[in-house]
Protein backbone atom coordinates (compact mmCIF):
# COMPACT_ATOMS: atom_id res chain seq x y z
CA UNK A 1 0.00 0.00 0.00
CA UNK A 2 1.33 3.80 -0.54
CA UNK A 3 2.73 5.46 2.40
CA UNK A 4 1.24 9.17 2.95
CA UNK A 5 4.49 10.60 3.90
CA UNK A 6 3.56 14.69 4.02
CA UNK A 7 -0.08 15.24 4.63
CA UNK A 8 -0.61 18.40 2.39
CA UNK A 9 -2.39 20.62 4.93
CA UNK A 10 -2.17 20.62 8.80
CA UNK A 11 -4.41 17.48 9.96
CA UNK A 12 -7.09 18.65 12.66
CA UNK A 13 -6.68 16.61 15.64
CA UNK A 14 -9.15 17.59 18.55
CA UNK A 15 -8.20 20.86 20.02
CA UNK A 16 -5.85 21.63 17.70
CA UNK A 17 -6.04 25.31 15.55
CA UNK A 18 -8.94 26.41 18.07
CA UNK A 19 -8.83 30.06 19.39
CA UNK A 20 -8.75 30.61 22.74
CA UNK A 21 -12.19 31.27 24.33
CA UNK A 22 -14.10 29.92 21.12
CA UNK A 23 -17.42 27.88 21.44
CA UNK A 24 -15.88 24.73 20.49
CA UNK A 25 -17.39 21.06 20.58
CA UNK A 26 -14.92 18.39 20.12
CA UNK A 27 -16.07 14.87 18.57
CA UNK A 28 -15.29 13.06 22.15
CA UNK A 29 -17.03 10.31 22.53
CA UNK A 30 -19.57 11.71 25.58
CA UNK A 31 -20.37 14.81 22.78
CA UNK A 32 -21.65 12.28 20.06
CA UNK A 33 -24.61 9.47 19.40
CA UNK A 34 -23.78 6.81 17.02
CA UNK A 35 -26.83 5.27 14.48
CA UNK A 36 -29.21 7.71 16.27
CA UNK A 37 -30.45 11.25 16.48
CA UNK A 38 -31.17 12.70 19.82
CA UNK A 39 -34.47 12.76 20.84
CA UNK A 40 -36.53 15.59 23.26
CA UNK A 41 -35.63 13.78 26.42
CA UNK A 42 -31.89 14.37 25.42
CA UNK A 43 -29.30 16.55 27.60
CA UNK A 44 -27.65 19.43 25.67
CA UNK A 45 -23.84 19.08 25.50
CA UNK A 46 -23.30 22.67 24.84
CA UNK A 47 -25.56 25.85 25.46
CA UNK A 48 -25.47 28.33 23.19
CA UNK A 49 -27.14 32.37 22.41
CA UNK A 50 -28.88 33.19 19.21
CA UNK A 51 -26.80 34.75 16.85
CA UNK A 52 -23.37 33.28 18.61
CA UNK A 53 -21.02 31.44 16.56
CA UNK A 54 -19.70 27.74 17.49
CA UNK A 55 -16.62 25.70 16.44
CA UNK A 56 -18.30 21.75 16.24
CA UNK A 57 -15.79 19.06 14.79
CA UNK A 58 -17.31 15.87 13.20
CA UNK A 59 -15.92 12.26 12.68
CA UNK A 60 -17.04 9.87 9.91
CA UNK A 61 -17.98 6.71 10.14
CA UNK A 62 -15.99 5.31 7.42
CA UNK A 63 -12.84 3.24 8.13
CA UNK A 64 -14.99 2.28 11.92
CA UNK A 65 -17.67 0.18 10.63
CA UNK A 66 -17.36 -3.46 11.37
CA UNK A 67 -16.87 -4.33 7.90
CA UNK A 68 -13.71 -2.47 7.81
CA UNK A 69 -12.53 -4.05 11.12
CA UNK A 70 -13.46 -1.56 13.66
CA UNK A 71 -10.31 -0.38 14.34
CA UNK A 72 -9.60 2.80 12.32
CA UNK A 73 -6.35 2.72 13.30
CA UNK A 74 -5.50 -0.53 11.53
CA UNK A 75 -7.83 0.09 8.53
CA UNK A 76 -5.90 3.89 7.69
CA UNK A 77 -2.96 2.15 8.66
CA UNK A 78 -3.14 -0.20 6.15
CA UNK A 79 -4.00 2.39 3.57
CA UNK A 80 -1.04 4.18 4.28
CA UNK A 81 -2.29 6.80 6.66
CA UNK A 82 0.73 7.45 9.31
CA UNK A 83 -0.55 7.16 13.29
CA UNK A 84 0.23 11.11 13.62
CA UNK A 85 -2.54 11.69 10.97
CA UNK A 86 -5.40 9.33 11.79
CA UNK A 87 -7.99 11.67 14.46
CA UNK A 88 -7.84 10.47 17.80
CA UNK A 89 -11.58 10.65 18.30
CA UNK A 90 -12.01 8.72 15.40
CA UNK A 91 -10.25 6.62 17.17
CA UNK A 92 -11.89 6.54 20.74
CA UNK A 93 -15.38 6.87 19.53
CA UNK A 94 -14.90 3.69 17.65
CA UNK A 95 -13.67 2.15 21.41
CA UNK A 96 -15.72 3.85 23.23
CA UNK A 97 -19.62 4.55 22.32
CA UNK A 98 -21.62 1.54 21.48
CA UNK A 99 -23.89 0.63 17.99
CA UNK A 100 -25.87 -1.73 17.71
CA UNK A 101 -26.66 -3.91 14.12
CA UNK A 102 -30.02 -1.63 14.59
CA UNK A 103 -28.37 1.50 14.52
CA UNK A 104 -27.61 3.38 11.72
CA UNK A 105 -23.73 4.14 10.80
CA UNK A 106 -23.63 7.84 11.31
CA UNK A 107 -21.71 10.04 14.07
CA UNK A 108 -23.34 13.12 15.39
CA UNK A 109 -21.86 15.76 17.41
CA UNK A 110 -24.48 17.44 19.58
CA UNK A 111 -27.44 18.02 20.69
CA UNK A 112 -26.68 21.79 21.14
CA UNK A 113 -29.12 24.06 23.06
CA UNK A 114 -30.18 26.99 21.08
CA UNK A 115 -31.54 29.44 23.96
CA UNK A 116 -34.97 30.53 24.00
CA UNK A 117 -36.05 28.29 20.79
CA UNK A 118 -39.26 27.26 20.45
CA UNK A 119 -41.47 24.81 18.66
CA UNK A 120 -42.82 26.76 15.42
CA UNK A 121 -39.85 29.01 15.19
CA UNK A 122 -37.12 28.35 12.77
CA UNK A 123 -33.24 27.89 13.45
CA UNK A 124 -31.20 29.24 10.76
CA UNK A 125 -27.88 27.40 10.34
CA UNK A 126 -25.58 29.79 8.57
CA UNK A 127 -22.29 27.83 7.32
CA UNK A 128 -19.49 29.95 7.81
CA UNK A 129 -16.62 27.64 7.51
CA UNK A 130 -15.69 23.78 6.64
CA UNK A 131 -12.65 22.46 7.11
CA UNK A 132 -11.14 18.70 5.94
CA UNK A 133 -9.67 17.78 9.10
CA UNK A 134 -7.84 15.10 7.30
CA UNK A 135 -6.02 14.73 3.72
CA UNK A 136 -8.39 11.29 2.77
CA UNK A 137 -11.63 9.87 2.75
CA UNK A 138 -13.44 6.62 2.01
CA UNK A 139 -16.36 6.16 -0.73
CA UNK A 140 -18.84 2.64 0.37
CA UNK A 141 -21.61 0.73 -0.96
CA UNK A 142 -22.73 -2.21 1.52
CA UNK A 143 -25.89 -4.19 2.56
CA UNK A 144 -27.50 -4.17 -1.62
CA UNK A 145 -28.71 0.19 -0.45
CA UNK A 146 -27.40 1.37 -3.60
CA UNK A 147 -29.07 1.94 -6.66
CA UNK A 148 -28.82 -0.73 -8.49
CA UNK A 149 -29.55 -2.82 -5.57
CA UNK A 150 -30.12 -6.56 -7.07
CA UNK A 151 -27.33 -6.52 -9.54
CA UNK A 152 -25.08 -9.32 -8.61
CA UNK A 153 -22.13 -7.36 -10.34
CA UNK A 154 -22.22 -4.42 -8.06
CA UNK A 155 -24.08 -5.50 -4.81
CA UNK A 156 -21.89 -6.41 -2.04
CA UNK A 157 -19.62 -4.47 0.58
CA UNK A 158 -16.94 -2.68 -0.76
CA UNK A 159 -15.02 -0.02 -0.16
CA UNK A 160 -12.33 2.73 -1.74
CA UNK A 161 -9.83 4.73 0.03
CA UNK A 162 -9.24 8.55 -1.59
CA UNK A 163 -6.21 10.56 -1.07
CA UNK A 164 -7.11 14.39 -1.27
CA UNK A 165 -4.41 16.42 -3.22
CA UNK A 166 -4.20 19.86 -4.99
CA UNK A 167 -4.14 20.48 -8.00
CA UNK A 168 -3.99 24.28 -9.51
CA UNK A 169 -4.89 25.89 -6.22
CA UNK A 170 -8.30 23.66 -5.61
CA UNK A 171 -8.45 20.30 -3.62
CA UNK A 172 -9.81 17.04 -5.38
CA UNK A 173 -10.46 13.52 -4.60
CA UNK A 174 -8.63 10.82 -6.00
CA UNK A 175 -9.08 6.77 -6.86
CA UNK A 176 -7.55 4.56 -8.96
CA UNK A 177 -9.19 3.08 -12.34
CA UNK A 178 -8.81 -0.50 -10.98
CA UNK A 179 -8.25 -2.65 -8.40
CA UNK A 180 -4.75 -3.09 -8.71
CA UNK A 181 -4.10 0.71 -7.56
CA UNK A 182 -1.87 1.14 -10.67
CA UNK A 183 -0.88 4.70 -11.80
CA UNK A 184 -3.99 5.71 -13.31
CA UNK A 185 -6.21 7.91 -11.26
CA UNK A 186 -9.51 9.53 -11.64
CA UNK A 187 -9.83 12.92 -9.90
CA UNK A 188 -12.42 14.70 -8.98
CA UNK A 189 -13.44 18.49 -7.31
CA UNK A 190 -13.94 18.52 -3.78
CA UNK A 191 -16.83 21.13 -2.49
CA UNK A 192 -17.21 19.69 1.49
CA UNK A 193 -20.26 19.82 3.59
CA UNK A 194 -22.45 18.42 6.36
CA UNK A 195 -24.87 15.53 4.74
CA UNK A 196 -26.49 15.82 8.60
CA UNK A 197 -27.69 19.11 9.98
CA UNK A 198 -31.21 18.46 12.08
CA UNK A 199 -33.12 19.26 15.54
CA UNK A 200 -34.31 16.93 18.00
CA UNK A 201 -37.71 15.71 16.96
CA UNK A 202 -40.72 15.72 19.58
CA UNK A 203 -40.30 12.34 20.44
CA UNK A 204 -39.11 10.43 23.41
CA UNK A 205 -37.39 7.35 21.20
CA UNK A 206 -34.22 8.22 19.34
CA UNK A 207 -34.58 8.65 15.40
CA UNK A 208 -32.55 6.29 13.30
CA UNK A 209 -29.55 8.09 12.06
CA UNK A 210 -30.60 7.28 8.35
CA UNK A 211 -33.82 8.52 7.02
CA UNK A 212 -34.58 12.15 6.59
CA UNK A 213 -37.81 13.33 8.21
CA UNK A 214 -39.34 16.93 8.79
CA UNK A 215 -36.73 17.46 11.21
CA UNK A 216 -34.13 17.47 9.10
CA UNK A 217 -31.26 15.06 10.30
CA UNK A 218 -28.92 12.49 6.95
CA UNK A 219 -30.73 15.28 3.62
CA UNK A 220 -27.49 15.20 2.02
CA UNK A 221 -28.27 18.23 0.30
CA UNK A 222 -24.88 18.92 -1.63
CA UNK A 223 -25.06 22.77 -2.46
CA UNK A 224 -25.16 23.28 1.37
CA UNK A 225 -21.39 24.64 1.39
CA UNK A 226 -20.11 27.61 2.69
CA UNK A 227 -21.95 30.43 3.50
CA UNK A 228 -25.77 28.10 2.52
CA UNK A 229 -27.85 28.83 5.44
CA UNK A 230 -30.41 25.94 6.50
CA UNK A 231 -33.92 26.34 8.37
CA UNK A 232 -35.05 24.11 10.58
CA UNK A 233 -38.57 24.14 12.19
CA UNK A 234 -38.03 23.85 15.81
CA UNK A 235 -39.86 21.21 17.12
CA UNK A 236 -38.55 21.18 20.99
CA UNK A 237 -37.40 23.58 23.23
CA UNK A 238 -34.09 24.72 23.08
CA UNK A 239 -34.38 23.00 19.37
CA UNK A 240 -31.27 20.38 20.41
CA UNK A 241 -29.65 20.60 17.01
CA UNK A 242 -26.56 18.16 16.06
CA UNK A 243 -24.77 17.50 13.02
CA UNK A 244 -22.96 14.80 11.12
CA UNK A 245 -22.17 12.63 8.37
CA UNK A 246 -19.24 15.06 6.84
CA UNK A 247 -18.53 14.54 3.06
CA UNK A 248 -15.67 16.49 0.90
CA UNK A 249 -17.79 15.89 -2.31
CA UNK A 250 -21.10 13.82 -3.12
CA UNK A 251 -23.02 13.47 -6.89
CA UNK A 252 -26.86 14.52 -6.56
CA UNK A 253 -28.28 10.74 -5.77
CA UNK A 254 -25.42 9.98 -3.88
CA UNK A 255 -26.35 5.96 -6.24
CA UNK A 256 -23.76 3.51 -4.38
CA UNK A 257 -24.70 4.48 -1.08
CA UNK A 258 -22.11 7.10 0.47
CA UNK A 259 -20.55 10.12 -0.70
CA UNK A 260 -16.79 10.80 -0.17
CA UNK A 261 -16.81 10.31 3.53
CA UNK A 262 -14.12 12.16 5.55
CA UNK A 263 -14.44 14.54 8.98
CA UNK A 264 -14.73 18.31 9.11
CA UNK A 265 -14.53 20.86 11.39
CA UNK A 266 -17.38 23.10 11.51
CA UNK A 267 -17.91 26.51 12.09
CA UNK A 268 -21.87 28.14 12.26
CA UNK A 269 -23.93 30.87 13.63
CA UNK A 270 -27.33 30.19 14.46
CA UNK A 271 -29.82 32.49 14.93
CA UNK A 272 -33.52 32.48 15.66
CA UNK A 273 -36.75 33.45 13.68
CA UNK A 274 -39.76 33.54 16.12
CA UNK A 275 -42.43 31.87 15.19
CA UNK A 276 -44.27 35.23 15.54
CA UNK A 277 -42.42 37.07 13.21
CA UNK A 278 -42.96 33.85 10.73
CA UNK A 279 -47.23 34.26 10.97
CA UNK A 280 -49.04 32.33 8.13
CA UNK A 281 -46.23 33.41 5.95
CA UNK A 282 -44.65 29.80 5.42
CA UNK A 283 -47.83 27.72 7.00
CA UNK A 284 -47.95 25.62 4.09
CA UNK A 285 -44.14 24.25 3.92
CA UNK A 286 -43.30 21.31 5.62
CA UNK A 287 -39.94 20.72 6.17
CA UNK A 288 -36.24 22.25 6.10
CA UNK A 289 -34.94 24.65 3.37
CA UNK A 290 -32.22 26.86 2.57
CA UNK A 291 -30.69 29.30 1.15
CA UNK A 292 -27.31 29.11 -0.63
CA UNK A 293 -25.61 31.60 -2.87
CA UNK A 294 -28.29 33.06 -5.17
CA UNK A 295 -30.65 30.00 -4.60
CA UNK A 296 -33.86 28.90 -2.45
CA UNK A 297 -33.63 25.56 -1.86
CA UNK A 298 -36.97 23.64 -0.87
CA UNK A 299 -36.77 20.03 -0.34
CA UNK A 300 -38.99 17.53 -0.62
CA UNK A 301 -38.67 13.94 1.45
CA UNK A 302 -40.71 10.35 1.24
CA UNK A 303 -40.11 6.94 0.38
CA UNK A 304 -41.44 7.62 -3.23
CA UNK A 305 -39.47 9.66 -5.03
CA UNK A 306 -42.04 10.77 -7.22
CA UNK A 307 -44.36 11.73 -3.90
CA UNK A 308 -40.78 13.49 -2.38
CA UNK A 309 -40.78 15.11 -6.10
CA UNK A 310 -44.80 16.56 -5.34
CA UNK A 311 -43.54 17.42 -1.79
CA UNK A 312 -40.71 19.85 -3.35
CA UNK A 313 -42.51 21.82 -5.64
CA UNK A 314 -45.15 22.10 -3.03
CA UNK A 315 -42.61 23.47 -1.00
CA UNK A 316 -41.17 25.68 -3.71
CA UNK A 317 -44.73 27.27 -4.47
CA UNK A 318 -44.89 28.29 -0.85
CA UNK A 319 -42.23 29.71 0.14
CA UNK A 320 -41.91 31.84 -3.28
CA UNK A 321 -45.84 32.98 -2.00
CA UNK A 322 -44.50 33.29 1.89
CA UNK A 323 -41.29 35.69 0.58
CA UNK A 324 -42.32 37.38 -2.53
CA UNK A 325 -46.09 37.20 -2.53
CA UNK A 326 -46.39 35.62 -5.56
CA UNK A 327 -49.64 33.77 -6.73
CA UNK A 328 -50.05 30.09 -6.37
CA UNK A 329 -50.48 29.27 -9.79
CA UNK A 330 -47.96 31.86 -11.68
CA UNK A 331 -45.68 30.20 -8.90
CA UNK A 332 -46.21 27.13 -10.30
CA UNK A 333 -45.68 28.09 -13.80
CA UNK A 334 -42.68 30.01 -13.01
CA UNK A 335 -41.04 26.62 -11.08
CA UNK A 336 -41.60 25.00 -14.55
CA UNK A 337 -40.07 27.29 -16.77
CA UNK A 338 -37.21 28.59 -14.33
CA UNK A 339 -36.14 26.21 -11.64
CA UNK A 340 -34.20 22.65 -11.54
CA UNK A 341 -35.31 19.80 -9.19
CA UNK A 342 -32.93 17.73 -8.12
CA UNK A 343 -32.71 14.24 -6.99
CA UNK A 344 -30.48 14.76 -3.35
CA UNK A 345 -29.81 10.90 -2.65
CA UNK A 346 -32.13 8.20 -3.44
CA UNK A 347 -30.59 5.67 -0.86
CA UNK A 348 -31.56 6.82 2.77
CA UNK A 349 -34.89 4.73 2.98
CA UNK A 350 -36.58 8.34 2.59
CA UNK A 351 -35.96 9.64 -0.97
CA UNK A 352 -34.94 13.61 -1.03
CA UNK A 353 -34.99 15.60 -3.53
CA UNK A 354 -34.40 19.51 -3.36
CA UNK A 355 -35.35 22.27 -5.66
CA UNK A 356 -33.31 25.49 -6.95
CA UNK A 357 -34.66 29.02 -7.80
CA UNK A 358 -32.49 31.55 -8.37
CA UNK A 359 -33.47 34.71 -6.04
CA UNK A 360 -32.04 37.03 -8.23
CA UNK A 361 -35.25 36.16 -10.95
CA UNK A 362 -37.21 38.27 -8.27
CA UNK A 363 -37.43 42.40 -7.69
CA UNK A 364 -35.55 42.58 -4.51
CA UNK A 365 -38.77 45.13 -3.77
CA UNK A 366 -40.95 42.39 -4.20
CA UNK A 367 -40.18 40.81 -1.08
CA UNK A 368 -43.05 40.32 1.98
CA UNK A 369 -41.13 41.75 5.58
CA UNK A 370 -40.29 37.71 6.48
CA UNK A 371 -38.71 37.90 2.83
CA UNK A 372 -36.19 40.83 3.68
CA UNK A 373 -35.70 39.27 7.10
CA UNK A 374 -34.49 35.48 5.38
CA UNK A 375 -32.97 36.76 2.39
CA UNK A 376 -31.69 39.95 3.30
CA UNK A 377 -31.98 43.84 3.15
CA UNK A 378 -33.48 45.24 -0.11
CA UNK A 379 -29.96 47.11 -1.81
Amino acid sequence: MPTITTAPFPVLQPESGIVSGSAYLPASPENVLWGRLPSRGDAAVLTVAPGQTIVVDTVSHEGMMSDQGSDPLGYFRHHGVPAADILSDTVDVAGRVARSDADGPHIVTGPIAVAGALPGDLLAVRIDKLSMRVPYGVISTRHAKGVLSGDSGLDGTYSQFCSVEERSGSWYGTMPLHPDAGAEKAAFPLAPFLGIMGVAADSDTRAHSVPPGLHGGNIDIKVLTEGATLYLPVQVPDALFYIGDPHYAQGNGEVALTALEAPLRATLTVQLVPAAEIGSRLAGVAGPFATAGDLLVPTGLHEDLNVALRHCVTNGIELLTGLFGMERRLAYLYLSAAADFQISQAVDQVRGVHGQIRVSDFPALSRTPLGRTLLGPLA
